[in-house]
């Protein structure tokens, strides 16, 4: 189902509705969804993205999931199953996360806060430093553990699996998921 330049621009402002299982043990915090995202409606798409080996390698999934046409049903059981939730600072889909204001991550941060106090995580993970430091209006954060919680959540920060973040390698963020998903008493799958 590929698609041309001209139909994923028509997905840009568009949507992808959270993923969120009752109860949700780790929930996964994107920057904001890809126009392929909100085109297949399916969270890290892109074949690029190096989401799912990632948590594949880490465990967190028994299988390589290929969200690259949308989810297989089978798939967002096992997710649901393991208390693997998604949701996005800011829901509007753009080419590049880049493209978003610091107002809209401000705004985002916001709604994020308000969904963590109602969907109550062990663990919130969120993907990509630079873009909580602006969110969150955290200048100084690092990648880990973070000092504050959200209403009992344990906030982190982990490396985005996007390709532009070159400086992490797949071993990075095979890590850095395994970690959070202990955290969130998510019991790896042997590897």
């Amino acid at each position: 189902m590929p698609f041309s330049r001209a139909e994923l621009a028509a997905f840009a402002g568009r949507t992808l509705p959270d993923l969120i299982p009752q109860p949700t043990r780790l929930l996964v915090v994107g920057i904001n969804p890809g126009l392929l995202t909100v085109a297949v409606q399916a969270h890290f798409a892109r074949r690029g993205n190096r989401f799912w080996p990632a948590m594949y390698r880490a465990g967190v999934t028994d299988r390589l999931i290929d969200a690259s046409k949308g989810f297989d049903s089978d798939d967002v059981r096992h997710l649901e199953q393991r208390g693997v939730g998604f949701t996005c600072i800011v829901p509007q889909a753009t080419a590049r996360a880049a493209e978003l204001t610091p107002s809209q991550l401000l705004a985002g941060a916001v709604a994020l806060r308000e969904r963590v106090a109602t969907v109550r995580p062990r663990v919130v993970a969120v993907l990509g430093i630079s873009a909580y430091r602006v969110a969150f209006d955290e200048p100084h954060a690092r990648v880990g553990r973070q000092p504050r919680d959200w209403d009992a959540a344990q906030v982190w920060v982990v490396p985005n699996p996007s390709g532009l973040n070159a400086h992490a390698s797949l071993d990075d963020l095979t890590s850095a998921y395994r970690e959070v998903a202990i955290a969130a008493g998510i019991e790896p799958y042997p590897g």
